[in-house]
C-alpha cells in the first residue's frame, strides 16, 4: 500500500489558526514536508512548531521552492519535488506537506499534487484559513456583502485592468512589486488596506492606501473596497 499526500494549509501566520485536522495530521504521521531548502527556517515550520510542539522531532523533508518566474527552473524543481515525496509514498508513509494559507490559493504545494495524482499515488487537502480572511477579520471588515463580487488578483503581475473590477479586490503577494502596486491603488485612498505578515510577531497594518510603503515584504496583502464602501 502507498502512502498519502496531504496537502494541509496551516493559515497565515498565527498558530492558533491551524484547524484542528491540519494539528492531528502533524501528530499522527512522521515525515512533514516543508517548502524550503532548510525546513526549519521556512516560514510554515516557525508557525506550526508553535501549535504542534511535536513538530520538532519528526523526520522533515526539505523541497526546494525557488522564487522565480522562470518555467524551467520552477518544473524542474517541481518534479524533483515530487519524485522526493513518492520515494516516502512507495515505503507506505504517508507525507504531510505543509503550506501557508490554503492549498488552493496560489499554493506550490498543487504543482507537487498534480504530479503525484497524475501518477495514481492517493492524494488529499486540507484547507486552512486564508490570509485574505485573516486579514479582513484582523481590520475588524467585511470582504463582500450582499451582492458584491470578490476578485482574488496576483499582485506581481499586471493589475490596472484587474482594478477597475467592481466589487472588492484582494492583491496577494504585492511584496517584490510594491513601488508598482502603490502607484496603482494609490487613487483609491482610505478604500485600500494592507497587512504585512498577518499574524506574525513582526506584523505591520497600514490602515488606508496613502500609508501603503513603497516596499513590503513577500507576505503582503491589500484590500480595497468599492468606492463608498466601507
Amino acid at each position: 500500500m502507498k502512502g498519502t499526500l496531504y496537502g494541509v494549509g496551516i493559515g497565515p501566520g498565527d498558530p492558533e489558526l491551524l484547524t484542528l485536522k491540519a494539528v492531528r495530521l502533524i501528530r499522527e504521521n512522521e515525515v512533514i514536508a516543508l517548502p524550503g531548502e532548510d525546513p526549519k527556517e521556512t516560514v510554515a515550520y516557525k508557525i506550526s512548531v508553535q501549535a504542534v510542539p511535536e513538530l520538532a522531532d519528526k523526520t522533515l523533508l526539505a523541497l526546494a521552492m525557488p522564487m522565480t518566474k522562470d518555467k524551467k527552473i520552477l518544473k524542474e524543481n517541481y518534479d524533483r519535488a515530487a519524485d522526493r515525496v513518492a520515494e516516502i509514498l512507495d515505503q507506505g508513509k504517508n507525507v504531510v506537506f505543509l503550506t501557508l494559507g490554503d492549498p488552493t490559493v496560489y499554493s506550490t504545494y498543487m504543482y507537487v499534487h498534480q504530479r503525484l495524482e497524475a501518477k495514481g499515488y492517493p492524494v488529499a487537502i486540507v484547507s486552512g484559513i486564508t490570509s485574505f480572511c485573516a486579514v479582513a477579520a484582523r481590520m475588524n471588515m467585511s470582504l463582500v456583502e450582499r451582492s458584491e463580487p470578490l476578485h482574488v488578483i496576483p499582485a506581481s503581475y499586471q493589475i490596472e485592468e484587474a482594478l477597475k473590477l467592481p466589487g472588492t479586490k484582494v492583491l496577494m503577494k504585492a511584496g517584490k512589486q510594491m513601488k508598482y502596486v502603490q502607484e496603482q491603488v494609490k487613487d483609491f485612498g482610505k478604500n485600500a488596506v494592507m497587512i504585512e505578515n498577518c499574524g506574525m510577531p513582526d506584523e505591520k497594518i497600514y490602515a488606508s492606501g496613502e500609508e501603503i510603503p513603497e516596499s513590503a515584504g513577500y507576505y503582503s496583502l491589500i484590500i480595497i473596497k468599492e468606492e463608498g464602501k466601507e
